[in-house]
């Protein structure tokens, strides 16, 4: 633990060193702005990546960063915490608060309990299918999460799956990636997908049909990564399962058997579900869709959760992190960081534009790099408007430079890269930090084989040749 703290402490020392050097002598042919910004940028991720101060403190010192220095606008670097994304995050927390809160979770765990309690190894594959799948009616990352998390940890309560132990863990990390991942190959179920298909049509008036996208995306980061998720999982957080009524009374007093109450939320989740799986018929977004779902849960006397609870039932800490993770990509947005980065990166394509391989690879990593520093949802920001240049130096076609960007963004090394991965593992109560013993194998898995899959897929539907 002592060499674990001091490499931290010496990483973060280097890391504030070198952006006090470069605040101070900024960049040759740079402005000021985009020196402190880049300073405050590689502050900021390496407090959110080496666990040195807690995430939402990193985020605080980030916006207090930003504001003193001036370096963007106060409405831009907080516009996060307007975003649709934080009120679904806000109200996710309530309807999952209900859901346990009422027993209905704990009920529908009893439920399918026999069939996915026969093994650990059907156990686990049984959430992330059943999250996989739940990608092509819910649009919504955190929705999935706030349906399934409490589910799954319900369910690991019945079958005598204590905090802590590894198979609570390896049901709330398979979950956490499996409602978020997966759904990067299906164009209406993620943020970035969308912020993709909406610049790539503003920019370039090229359009992304859903089988289309479906069709090139799916079969590898949808369907084989899965499989990979479940295969690591197994590995990392080995456990057995026994019967229910071995472990567990499922009667316990910590469960609500109120069926009026559960009927309620029952009810009031499946109409919350219709309008979230018919969003482009009312044009309604999931957030807002939430949050009345939310205020409806909290009303006094009709409700489910006690308005006095809202503040034990949101964990506003996650909040302020999710917000500082959509105000760090505007700061690389706007600071020019974005551009400078896509430059960069284009010198390092291959220049030899036989070489379609290297400059696929090439391509879905300088993707995935580009997450690391603009977040996930800053990713289609950053990139589209190079995708022109990209397609001269490869000689891919526009759309297969922009489509490469899916694989890299849907690439996370990190959870602070993706919302929703933090969201949901606040909703299972486990530590974030495990998820790392996922996302780190998945990545180099995802570079080393299923990169190349997704090439030579790409190659049999004639998208590169």
């Amino acid at each position: 633990m002592v060499n674990r703290l001091n490499v931290k402490s010496v990483a973060v020392i280097i890391a504030l060193v070198f952006a006090l050097v470069i605040s101070i002598y900024p960049f040759q042919g740079q402005s000021e702005i985009f020196s402190r910004s880049a300073a405050v940028v590689l502050v900021t991720l390496v407090f959110w990546s080496s666990g040195f101060v807690p995430p939402f403190l990193a985020s605080l010192i980030f916006f207090a960063l930003v504001t003193i220095l001036g370096l963007i606008s106060p409405s831009i670097v907080f516009a996060g915490f307007g975003s649709t994304a934080v009120w679904l995050i806000i109200s996710g927390f309530i309807i999952g608060a209900s859901i346990s809160k009422s027993g209905l979770g704990q009920k529908l765990a009893t439920m399918i309990s026999p069939y996915l309690t026969v093994s650990y190894p059907r156990l686990i594959a049984g959430m992330v299918f059943s999250a996989m799948l739940l990608g092509f009616i819910m649009p919504s990352s955190v929705g999935r999460a706030v349906v399934l998390i409490p589910i799954g940890m319900a369910l690991a309560d019945t079958i005598g799956l204590k905090k802590g132990s590894n198979g609570r863990i390896g049901i709330a990390t398979a979950l956490a990636i499996s409602c978020n991942m997966p759904s990067f190959a299906l164009l209406p179920a993620n943020i970035p997908n969308m912020i993709l298909a909406g610049s790539s049509e503003n920019l370039f008036n090229i359009t992304f049909g859903y089988t289309e996208y479906l069709l090139l995306h799916f079969p590898i980061l949808g369907i084989i990564k899965s499989l990979v998720v479940i295969w690591l999982v197994l590995r990392i957080f080995p456990d057995k399962v026994s019967a229910p009524s071995a472990n567990k009374d499922t009667s316990n007093e910590s469960f609500v058997s109120d069926q009026k109450m559960q009927k309620k939320v029952g009810m009031l989740l499946a109409i919350t579900l219709l309008f979230w799986i018919t969003d482009t018929i009312h044009g309604i977004n999931p957030a807002w869709v939430g949050l009345v779902t939310a205020i409806i849960l909290l009303l006094p006397k009709w409700g489910i959760v006690e308005p006095k609870a809202f503040n034990s039932s949101v964990d506003f800490a996650t909040v302020v992190f999710v917000a500082g993770a959509l105000g760090l990509g505007a700061l690389v947005n706007e600071s020019g960081i974005g551009s400078a980065l896509g430059q960069l990166f284009g010198h390092i394509l291959p220049a030899d534009q036989n070489s379609s391989f290297l400059s696929f690879m090439a391509l879905s990593i300088i993707s995935t790099l580009t997450g690391l520093i603009a977040t996930i949802p800053g990713v289609p920001t950053v990139l589209t408007p190079m995708a022109g240049d990209f397609a001269q130096i490869t000689g891919f076609s526009l759309p297969a430079v922009i489509m490469t960007q899916v694989i890299g963004f849907s690439t996370v090394i990190f959870p602070y890269q993706v919302g929703p991965l933090v969201v949901a593992m606040q909703l299972s109560k486990e530590p974030l930090s495990k998820l790392l013993k996922i996302t780190l194998p998945l990545t180099a898995i995802t570079v080393v084989v299923l990169m190349p899959l997704d090439f030579l897929w790409w190659q049999l539907l004639g998208w590169i040749s």
